[in-house]
This record gives C-alpha cells, structure tokens and sequence, in this order.
C-alpha cells in the first residue's frame, strides 16, 4: 500500500490531493465519504458508457461497480463516471444516424474532459455499442494515462420459428415484408423475440469486431471481449481488469507503450480473420492518429489483403460471439493466426506480457467449426477489401466474407441522400444489375457519415442482395452484407468523383483486385466537375455544425484534430 501511495508524487492526482493548498479539494472527498487513505491513494477513473437507449448499454453499470472493487482491493480509489452512447440500431435509417460517427469523438473528447478535469491516475473504460468502443480506446491513448479496456458483452441470440435470430434478421425482414413474402403478424412476432438480453448486437458488426479489436491491439485482457453480457463471467473479468490496473498504475505501463504499430496491424488482421465490420477501417486509423502513429485506410487494406478470413461468423457465416467465445474465444482465433505467421507476437499487453506469452497456454480446439486454422481458411483473402480507382482515389472499402461473386458491373442509379435511395428500393423501382449510389452522407457532407443498413437490408429482405451493388461516401453497418461498398473518398461534399457521376455510367467494382472504376475520361471528369456545385447541408448550428467544419476525411478516420503527432504536453505527465 505504501509504494502505490508513494506513487501521488508523479501522478496526475497529486494537483488534487497533496499539501495544505489542496485542503479545499479534500474537503470535498471527505463529503462522499471517502478515507484519509482513500484520498491519498492513486485515483482510477471508471468510465461507462452505460445509459437507457438500448439493450448494449443497460449492463454497463453493474459491470462498472465490479470494476471499483477491483480497483479497491488492488489499493487504488475509484471514481466512476458516465459518458453517452448513441446506439446505431435506434438511429439506423433515418436523421438520427447522423448523431453516430460524431458520438465517437464526443465521447473520447468527454472522457478526456473528466480526466483531465479531476486529474485522474489511470482509467478502466467499459463500452457496449459500436462507436463507443472506439471512442473509449481512442481517449485512453489520448490521455496516455494507464488503461484498460472492457467490453460490456454481447447479446444472445433469439430464437424465431425453432431458427437463432439477431437483429439483422428483423432488419431484412422489413424488406421481405415489403415485397409480401413477410406477414404483419410473423414481422410483429419477430421483432419480440429477435434480441433476448442485454449486450451489444451478437454477430460481427461493428461493436463484436471493435471488441475483438481490443483483444488483438493489447488494450483487453484476454478472453475478456468474448463473454456474452449476461454471462456471470463478466463480472470476474471486470474485477480482474479492476485489479489489473493497479499493477499497470505501478508499473507505469501505458497505452502507448501497447498501441504500435504492430499492434494496430495485429488488430487489422484480427478484423479481416473473423470477416468483421468495414468500420474498423475507420476507426483503426483514428485510433493511430491519437497515438502520432500515420496509420490510414490503405494501410489497414494492406493488412486486410494478406490476411486470411477464418472465423466463420455473422452476417456472412453461421454463428454468433457467443459461439466463438464458448469454443476458445478471441484467443483462439489469435493463437492460430499467431502460428501462420500473421501476428506480431512480441506486442505488449495490459497483462504486462506479450501477445505471444499470453497466447503461450492457449490450445487448438479440434473439436468446433467456428474458427479455422489459418493454414486451412474460409478463402485466403481476408474478410474486407480495400478498393481503389477514379472514383474512389482516397480509397473505399468492402466487406467480401460470405460473398461468392467478387465482381461486378453495372449502370450507376445516382442518389443524393440515403432516403431517396431506400425510397427507390422499398418500392422496387431500381432493377437488378444497377449500381446504386448513395452520396453527399460523408463525414462533411452528411454531416456525420451515417450507415446505411435499413437500405441494405431491404435489398436482402427482397431478394435481391447479390444482384445490385451499392456504393456510398457514407458508411455501412457492420450487418450489411452483399457487394455494399462503403468511405469512398473523396466524399461528394467535397466535389469528389462520387458527386460527378450520373445515371446510366458503367460502374466496375473489382474486389480480387482492389479497383473501384466508372468508364469515364479524365476529360468528361474534369468538365462535370466545372460544373458541379457544392450542396449546403440543414446542419446550420449545433454539434454536427461544428463536426462538420472540424472533420477530415475517411482516409484518416474522419478525426478532428491534429492528434499526438502534435502534441506539446502528454496528460499523463502533468
């Protein structure tokens, strides 16, 4: 106790707690009830992102109470705190969409504020919905304080006519229902039973890949992403990560010691391995940029091109988180991908060992078909593409597991908005062949960078998934499946060449390549874009006026600010 108490002469809280000058700010300590000792022991930040929205939140404060007990019995005093969470599957399809993207920097930008504003030792920070994960990891690598990150869990899945269910199945049943191959009573009866419990949507969308994330780039200990938020589990593994903190706070051991940029490939190649979600190519490199590492799209596709697709997960395969988890977890998918040859073992951890010595242990399992050995894959490409042409010169994305045509062609049907674009497909009037083109929904130009599951999903619903393409300077969910290309840059609002097309140019998507080409000369390029105008977004005040003036481009992240590259003074050595 008396060496973590010596610690209060280098860290953070000691502007808050030591010498007679600070007699003002104890007395407001002593006011929560804390100890003499309590207030002069390291203060650990436990931050959630709990709140009522939707189910991949509700768990997060009870697992934040077994988080401070850890923290307690490892001799450090825990101050827990909430953020918010925007949850893509309430937003999905409509205004509120554009709240999404942002909520990342918002909640890494609040997190940051109450560390700082309190001045904080170190930080367990608990997220259970797509952008928050992100966000947690980008604000511990910001503030460079020591960290752990901790995943609420998953969902189970739902069972609808004796058949397992997620959300992504009510998503495309709205698409089967509009074209009548859905009843009113079997949609109503679906929609009930399709998300059981709390926890975060139970497939490899965006929250269960940012999960695996976690594990990969050394920022979660190990197993701990994988267990099901019901699960009793989580509580042993939050209390751990409690503990766990105190040795980190000891031996000044910080996040950015742990996110290189070998960790950062570790955490690509874990993505493309389970076929996880084209937003990882978003928020990898905005993770990167938090730590001065250059680290963009391109280079998460290079990653994404070497590596091979294993995992046999949703939405292009067969099982769900909690599947993997009970047959070896993130761990197991780690091991044999460490053995081929696809991992940088030599990566620190919050464990305070490698990635190697914490996989030392791990054994293969013979006995499932979740996982593949990496020698024997799914397909040898990795689960996401990276795509490149003239249309896409800062590049674009596309999630190709589960796929079995990897190219297509066909005339563009040009929409200035997602709305008008699920319109079209609600009411059948695009035909099989088109390449649809949803723009002016980038960072800038949404504002926001919404997702576009409800349209992708209504394509699936009626049938059509694999006849038709779709590409968009806006994002998709990490549900979307078929030939949905996604951060084409740059973005439209921008004048990008995804502003300049028009219906009926032949569009050529090429995935086993990496192109992304419309058959147009630079010349008619160069006259369409004399006379393009920008378009003015209704976002006139507000947050996402002030997102939309800060964002740059999907190619970094869609950040908005220099990052640590720019850096004078880090947090953690105030």
């Amino acid at each position: 106790m008396d060496a973590k108490t010596n610690l209060k002469a280098k860290l953070p809280s000691r502007h808050v707690t030591e010498g007679p000058a600070r007699a003002p700010h104890r007395s407001y300590y002593y006011a929560m009830g804390l100890t003499t000792q309590q207030i002069h022991q390291p203060f650990v930040g436990v931050a959630s992102c709990w709140n009522e929205a939707a189910p991949c939140n509700i768990a997060l404060m009870r697992q934040a109470q077994a988080v401070k007990k850890g923290v307690a019995a490892g001799g450090g005093t825990p101050r827990e705190f909430c953020t918010i969470t925007v949850t893509d599957g309430i937003a999905m399809g409509h205004a509120g969409m554009r709240s999404s993207l942002p909520s990342r920097e918002a909640i890494a930008d609040s997190v940051e504020l109450t560390m700082r504003g309190h001045s904080y030792d170190a930080l367990v920070g608990i997220a259970g919905c797509d952008k928050s994960l992100p966000g947690m990891m980008m604000a511990m690598v910001r503030l460079n304080v020591p960290s752990i990150f901790i995943y609420g869990g998953s969902i189970l899945p739902g069972t609808f006519k004796g058949k397992p269910v997620t959300v992504q199945d009510v998503f495309e049943a709205v698409g089967k229902h509009s074209v009548g191959a859905m009843s009113d009573e079997d949609l109503h009866g679906l929609e009930q039973v399709a998300c059981p419990s709390a926890g975060a949507c139970g497939a490899q969308f965006t929250a269960n890949t940012m999960a695996t994330v976690s594990e990969a780039i050394g920022l979660a200990l190990p197993y701990s992403a994988g267990a099901p938020a019901p699960y009793e589990i989580r509580d042993a593994f939050c209390m751990t990560a409690g503990e766990q903190i105190m040795d980190l706070v000891l031996a000044n051991l910080r996040p950015r010691d742990i996110v290189t940029r070998k960790a950062l490939e570790n955490a690509a190649a874990t993505v493309a391995a389970s076929g996880g979600s084209t937003n990882a190519a978003l928020h990898l490199p905005a993770i990167a940029h938090e730590c001065g590492i250059d680290f963009t799209l391109f280079d998460v596709a290079e990653i994404f091109k070497k590596t091979p697709y294993i995992a046999d997960l949703k939405p292009g395969g067969r099982y769900v988180a909690k599947d993997m988890f009970e047959v070896g977890g993130i761990p197991l998918l780690m091991k044999t991908l460490l053995d081929h040859g696809f991992l940088h073992g030599d990566c620190m951890t919050v464990t305070g060992r490698t990635i190697a010595e914490n996989l030392k242990s791990v054994k293969w399992n013979p006995d499932q078909d979740v996982v593949y050995p990496a020698n024997k894959p799914i397909t040898v490409t990795g689960g996401v593409v990276g795509l490149k042409g003239n249309i896409a010169p800062d590049g674009a994305i596309v999630k190709v597991a589960g796929m079995d045509v990897l190219k297509f062609t066909g005339p563009a049907r040009c929409f200035d908005g997602e709305e008008a674009c699920f319109e079209a497909v609600k009411n059948r009037t695009y035909k099989d062949g088109d390449v649809l083109v949803i723009r002016y929904e980038g960072p800038r130009g949404g504002p926001g960078m919404r997702e576009m599951l409800s349209t992708t999903a209504a394509l699936y619903g009626q049938g059509t998934g694999g006849k038709v393409a779709l590409i968009t300077d806006g994002r998709f969910s990490g549900a979307s499946r078929g030939f949905c290309v996604g951060h084409v840059g740059p973005e439209a609002a921008i004048g990008g060449p995804i502003a300049l097309l028009k219906d009926g140019d032949m569009i050529t998507i090429d995935a086993v390549n990496g192109t992304i080409d419309v058959a147009l000369s630079d010349a008619e390029f160069a006259a369409r874009k004399k006379e393009w105008k920008p378009r003015e977004t209704d976002a006139g005040s507000g947050y996402l006026w002030k997102y939309a003036q800060q964002v740059g481009p999907a190619l970094n992240g869609a950040v908005t600010h220099p990052g640590g590259s720019h850096e004078t003074t880090c947090y953690a050595d105030i």
